[in-house]
């Protein structure tokens, strides 16, 4: 093997350059030992290696901090420019392989081994046609890039009679990183070289056309821009010579003139200022003219002194509540006492009052009625399925398309700044990535901080102070505390059927008469009819559903007449299955005698009270314990506990020691479709469990409602009079309660409690006593 040369040269690292055999190049030299290297170079045949470092910003490189392959040059002339600084013009020769670095003085020199650049022999067909097609390429390359080396090495190009020659001349001509010119250095093979010289250029070629396109569309865009510009410069000029009539400056003058007649406080005065000479600077074409317009006619829509005189009479009152609710005594009065308050102490920040209720029971109205009996603006804003914070308190204007929240909307409809605000569906309320809308509304029902309530969009105080404000809702469960502490709650239960016959033929006939065309010699319902409506085709705590059914009637009547069948009508309990149908309810009877092992529950509802028949079956096991119908977790723990307690006294209810290892218990609680859940059917389970488990009987007209603990004690219960109003339509006698809710059952009126007897529980013994046939005293 033939050995290859190798040469001790002075050396020179270079930062950030790769250069080239058969290249010119000139590069500015600063470090001393760079200096030293050309001064030993020109003393030594002009002959430097040069050879680039790997990382540019290494101050003092070694051998590891080199590439492994560089050139060796041949030093053509050392320029000394002003301000001390040397500039050296080189050629470059011949690759060469850095073998070793050694020191002589200050000057750095390396060993160093040639290597093969170049074919020998002249190129054939196939590399000649090859090396035309980069010349070509090379051509095309220049055209991106004018002004730049590339330009001027295009006749060497296309003198190059060699590969390698060829690869080496465009790859120091092309505008890349030095890293990426020395893996192209480092390729030895000339044809493999010239293969990636080509698709290096090829790459760039399509980077620079799509960057040539990119800059040709934005300079048109910003000549576009510039026209613009111009021709609304020309306009303006126009304008002003016209006067601006139909210009941006008309709706200027609009807005002041509407300024100075609304005459507002000085804080909205000045930012309405501030707006509308930022509006004309902003070019009548861009988004944030629109946004500055809505801003200003929203500041001059809002009412910001205007105020409507309250009318309130206390007699006025009580009447107009009286002639369009039914019933409702207890809150008629709370209201009463609230419109006093407000007539003696106007000044004063009104309560904010929540009606809570199910469905259908009139609270919207009544506040309706609220707002009728004060001579008020009444607004209503419904919550229901609110998620976004932005929906109170509105956009921040910066945005395109920015607009104020419900609360400030309301307010310009209302036009004055003491209406009757309605926040209706208040437990409606939901939470998102975007906010939550009651945190929103605490500071919209606090007294203390409403009259500087911030909008995001007019971001200027604003006074809430004065209006009087009322929510609604069917639960309290769903409304967060601090919300729910800033509002006084008033409770509004469900009608009993005597109410609904009352509300049924004072005001849902007259009105289901008039909306379908029938007069009151043309239909008549009597009584009876009524009621069957109410108990069989109706299961509701307000009167909505017997509206409709009552609707239904009058629209089946009135095309009745109108095809000749008859004149008149009469509604009564024999016709009505032949008008509506099949009755849709029935009564959930009791069981004629007592029974082992079911109880009559008494259950809440939105819709109002009902009755559950709890059953227990026991069964030759080993102590399991099953739980069936469509319940909640609550009531699970409910049956639990009452399990827990029967087991703590086995003893006392004659029961073996054992038993439960013996016997397995199920629970069912019938109509499983329908959910059940909540803290009330704790001493029906028990009572049901025990009487199966000792086989003693439960009077069948008893039923009982409330929790009970692992001791047997018997904890409170909410709805009370919508579960006694239940338990009166199935014909229970008797009913058991917790003895804490004593003044619950005080509130009740006398006319629902007629005709049955209420028992007060403290513990478990006090409910067994009563609901067993024979009493608690005989399994001792």
């Amino acid at each position: 093997m033939e050995k290859k040369q190798t040469v001790k040269v002075p050396m020179i690292a270079l930062r950030g350059l790769t250069v080239f055999p058969n290249m010119a190049v000139s590069f500015p030299v600063n470090r001393q030992r760079s200096l030293e290297a050309v001064s030993a170079a020109e003393g030594n045949g002009g002959k430097v290696f040069l050879v680039a470092q790997i990382n540019p910003g290494t101050p003092d490189p070694e051998q590891k901090d080199l590439y492994e392959i560089g050139t060796l040059c041949t030093i053509k002339q050392v320029l000394k420019l002003p301000g001390n600084v040397t500039h050296v013009i080189v050629e470059g020769e011949q690759r060469g392989k850095l073998e070793d670095i050694w020191m002589k003085s200050s000057t750095d020199f390396a060993e160093i081994t040639f290597l093969e650049q170049d074919f020998a022999d002249e190129p054939d067909d196939y590399l000649k046609a090859y090396m035309r097609v980069v010349m070509e390429s090379y051509e095309e390359y220049t055209k991106y890039i004018p002004n730049s080396t590339a330009a001027d090495l295009l006749s060497s190009v296309t003198a190059a009679a060699k590969p390698g020659k060829l690869a080496d001349i465009i790859a120091a001509g092309l505008e890349i990183s030095f890293n990426r010119k020395q893996k192209i250095l480092e390729i030895l093979n000339p044809l493999e070289r010239l293969e990636a010289v080509f698709e290096v250029m090829q790459s760039e070629k399509q980077i620079l056309s799509i960057k040539k396109e990119i800059e040709s569309k934005t300079k048109a865009r910003i000549e576009q821009n510039q026209r613009e510009y111009y021709l609304r410069e020309e306009m303006k000029v126009i304008q002003e010579e016209l006067g601006d009539k139909d210009g941006i400056g008309a709706d200027a003058a609009k807005y002041r003139k509407q300024l100075e007649e609304k005459n507002p406080p000085e804080a909205v005065q000045q930012a309405v200022e501030k707006e509308i000479a930022r509006m004309l600077r902003i070019p009548v074409t861009s988004p944030e003219s629109n946004v500055s317009r809505s801003y200003i006619e929203t500041l001059l829509s809002l009412p910001w002194c205007e105020m409507t005189e309250d009318g309130f009479d206390l007699a006025k009152a009580e009447r107009i509540l009286n002639e369009e609710h039914y019933g409702l005594e207890k809150v008629k009065d709370r209201i009463l006492e609230y419109l006093a308050v407000r007539k003696m102490v106007p000044e004063e920040r009104p309560t904010i009052l929540c009606l809570v209720g199910p469905p259908g029971v009139g609270k919207t109205s009544i506040a309706h009625s609220v707002a009728k009996a004060l001579d008020r603006k009444y607004i209503r804003m419904s919550l229901g399925g609110i998620k976004d914070e932005a929906e109170i308190r509105g956009h921040r204007k910066t945005y395109i398309g920015a607009m104020p929240g419900r609360i400030i909307n309301a307010m310009k409809q209302a036009a004055t700044i003491n209406p009757l605000m309605l926040l209706d569906e208040i437990d409606k309320l939901g939470v998102s990535y975007n906010g939550d809308p009651s945190a929103a509304l605490l500071e919209v029902l606090d007294g203390e901080q409403n009259s500087t309530f911030r909008d995001h969009f007019i971001e200027i105080p604003y006074d809430l102070s004065k209006v009087l404000f009322m929510c609604t809702a069917n639960s309290l469960d769903t409304i967060p505390k601090p919300l729910l502490d800033r509002m006084e709650i008033i409770q509004l239960g469900s009608y009993t059927a005597q109410e609904k016959l009352h509300i049924a033929k004072e005001h849902l006939i007259g009105k289901q008469r008039q909306q379908n065309g029938l007069t009151a010699a043309e239909i008549k319902f009597r009584d009876d009819a009524v009621e069957a409506i109410i108990d069989g085709y109706t299961r509701e705590a307000g009167v909505r559903q017997l509206e409709r059914v009552i609707g239904q009637v009058c629209r089946k009547t009135a095309k009745s007449i109108l095809s000749g069948e008859k004149k008149t009508a009469t509604v009564s309990v024999n016709n009505l299955e032949s008008i509506l149908g099949k009755r849709k309810y029935f009564k959930d009877a009791i069981y004629k005698e007592p029974q082992v092992g079911i109880v009559r529950g008494l259950a809440w509802t939105a819709a109002g009270g009902t009755t559950l028949s709890i059953e227990v079956n026991i069964l030759d096991g080993d102590g399991k314990f099953k739980l069936t119908g469509n319940i909640g977790k609550v009531m699970t723990e409910s049956a639990e506990t009452a399990i827990s307690y029967i087991r703590s006294q086995a003893k006392e209810f004659g029961l073996p020691a054992d038993y439960y290892k013996q016997k397995d218990i199920h629970i069912h609680i019938p109509e499983g479709a329908t959910p059940k859940d909540g803290p009330s059917a704790g001493i029906t389970m028990a009572t049901a469990m025990l009487s199966a488990l000792t086989g003693r009987e439960v009077y069948n007209d008893v039923a009982m409602t409330g929790e009970v603990t692992i001791r047997g004690r018997v904890l409170p219960i909410g709805g009370l009079q919508e579960k006694v109003l239940a338990a009166k339509k199935v014909g229970i006698k008797t009913v058991i309660l917790p003895w804490e809710n004593e003044k619950d059952l005080a509130e009740i009126s006398e006319e629902i409690k007629e005709g049955m007897k209420f028992i007060l529980a403290k513990t478990m013994q006090d409910v067994l006593k009563t609901a067993m046939v024979k009493g608690v005293d005989l399994w001792k």
